[in-house]
């Protein structure tokens, strides 16, 4: 994950804005936070550890992949009721490595959405994929159970890089799969990789964006590398043993990266990713824009009002982590919810923010009025201090489009963000 934005977004309990010319437009658009969600499925199973990982993931003890389908169907089915939404607007199969389950998997999760509530015709629906042959030569089915975009975790095009990293794939296998991803969805593949990997120069980061460049499609994800604690990567960094570029470097790669991609057509539009011919990820704009997301499946996260049991203020959910406990906690009640948490008006003002200034577009007012109808930005953030002195220096942009950052404030969020997070919760409380 960049790491822009994340020390600040710490604070709450996470992880183009739309024009409207009506009241009767607004009443919708407001209407609709409830009743429409994205879904987030998370399969929970890899046949290796990264160096660097340390998302909720596991090596799989014994094939149990038809009983995790049949308990992702259900907590499916389950959360669908309980949210009461009545469209879905995108679906996203996450990990873990979701090419190891079997297509049937993603069709049975599909037909399941569609009889709890609408999955609008075009809706995307998203597969992570690992770049091995394995993963390639099920890209068809995969496509055929209804998943029409692929994100590929390339990671990087150095066999040496992917070694230390601790991939099982190789450049020529990623190479592969981007070529048979975007003959299957041409314009809806999107590619994965990752900076400031060990030993990576700013010069030879230039060679690979160039190369990378002539072979992805239409949307790419640049993540720079974060030491995680626990990780296999992070100890032998503090060994000495490894060594990752530092601040700076990371972050003239970081810039030349942003330059290279605008002089190649790509729009920027979100921390880390990039977009041409309008393939921005969908589903990610969801969380971006405050909108409601159902996470099923071992540890995902959610964002929902429980409708279907009278609630009426929205909730922050975490599933069960580890697999064999959520299981039985699904085959016992349906679903395996671990906590959850019904956010302050604060608290999900807090999310709206720290998500939404993530974007190049930032928050637009009409955008802020459907969570903060008697506060609006300028209200809030119009008399600080903190806020002119980030307008002053060139970093942050307040005007009768919005509040978002400057080309350069983005590249420094996660200064920014605790300057109107302090803002925020004085002005709320």
């Amino acid at each position: 994950m960049m790491r822009h934005a994340l020390p600040a977004a710490s604070r709450v309990l996470c992880c183009g804005p739309r024009r409207f010319s009506t009241e009767t437009e607004d009443v919708c658009a407001s209407q609709n936070l409830t009743r429409e969600a994205c879904l987030y499925v998370h399969w929970p199973y890899c046949l290796r550890r990264c160096t660097y990982c340390n998302f909720n993931k596991y090596i799989p003890k014994e094939n149990n992949g038809h009983i995790v389908a049949q308990c992702l169907q259900r907590e499916t089915e389950t959360l669908l009721q309980l949210s009461q939404v009545s469209c879905i607007t995108s679906v996203f199969f996450g990990g873990g490595t979701p090419s190891l389950a079997h297509p049937s998997t993603i069709s049975v999760i599909l037909e399941t959405v569609s009889k709890q509530a609408k999955l609008q015709g075009e809706a995307e629906v998203t597969l992570e994929v690992n770049p091995t042959p394995e993963g390639r030569l099920k890209l068809a089915d995969f496509h055929h159970a209804g998943v029409n975009r692929f994100s590929i975790g390339v990671q990087s095009l150095q066999d040496e890089d992917l070694n230390c990293l601790g991939r099982d794939h190789s450049s020529e296998e990623a190479l592969k799969t981007i070529t048979e991803a975007r003959r299957l969805c041409p314009g809806r593949v999107s590619v994965d990789v990752m900076f400031g990997r060990p030993s990576q120069t700013a010069e030879s980061w230039e060679v690979e964006l160039s190369e990378l460049l002539q072979i992805c499609d239409d949307h790419l994800s640049l993540y720079q590398l974060t030491l995680e604690r626990g990780t296999q990567l992070f100890k032998q960094v503090q060994c000495g043993n490894v060594t990752v570029p530092d601040d700076e470097v990371m972050s003239d790669m970081y810039q030349h990266a942003r330059k290279t991609l605008h002089q190649h057509g790509f729009q920027q539009y979100e921390v880390s990713n990039f977009a041409r011919n309008n393939s921005g990820s969908h589903h990610n704009l969801s969380y971006w824009k405050g909108k409601q997301y159902i996470g099923v499946g071992p540890g995902a996260h959610g964002r929902f009002v429980p409708v279907g049991e009278g609630g009426v203020s929205r909730e922050a959910r975490t599933q069960t982590l580890e697999p064999d406990l959520w299981i039985h906690e699904v085959q016992e009640r349906g679903h395996g919810t671990r906590r959850r948490i019904q956010l302050s008006h604060l608290q999900l003002l807090e999310e709206v923010l720290v998500m939404g200034m993530r974007m190049t577009k930032g928050i637009n007012h009409k955008h802020w009025e459907l969570f903060s109808p008697e506060l609006g930005l300028n209200e809030i953030f119009g008399v600080s201090v903190g806020v002119r002195e980030l307008q002053q220096s060139g970093h942050l942009i307040m005007d009768d489009r919005g509040l978002r950052c400057s080309w350069d404030g983005l590249a420094i969020l996660d200064s920014i963000l605790p300057v109107l997070l302090v803002e925020l919760e004085r002005q709320i409380s």
